[in-house]
């Protein structure tokens, strides 16, 4: 089953599982807020799109941060205890696809291209 990451006020979230349900594809939602950010999977997306990708450092959640915080994020360890210590660093959303693969962001046409 897909699953789908993210904070569920998040636009870009609202609009991926908008999408989701839209084209009658089944997923689960997993609430960053509610849940936690999952340890076990961290560590998946770290290694399939990169640390650079997963961690947001245009939106409002990065520009919160300390500036020694921010100078500390410099490979995928260190990105992942930023971000299990602020979840909102990380990009939305985050999708685990039936395939196993992970894409970060949403666009209309990156879901298109995942329809099988």
């Amino acid at each position: 089953m897909i699953t789908l990451y993210g904070i569920p006020n998040c636009d870009t979230v609202k609009k991926a599982r908008a999408w989701l349900t839209h084209h009658s594809i089944e997923h689960a939602f997993h609430d960053f807020k509610k849940q936690g950010v999952p340890q076990a999977r961290i560590d998946t997306w770290l290694a399939a799109v990169g640390w650079d990708t997963l961690i947001n450092r245009k939106g409002t959640a990065w520009r919160g941060l300390d500036d020694a915080t921010k100078a500390s994020v410099v490979d995928a360890g260190s990105a992942r205890a930023v971000a299990l210590t602020w979840p909102s660093v990380i990009k939305r959303p985050v999708v685990e696809w039936d395939d196993a693969t992970v894409t970060v962001g949403f666009s209309p046409e990156r879901f298109e291209e995942r329809l099988p």
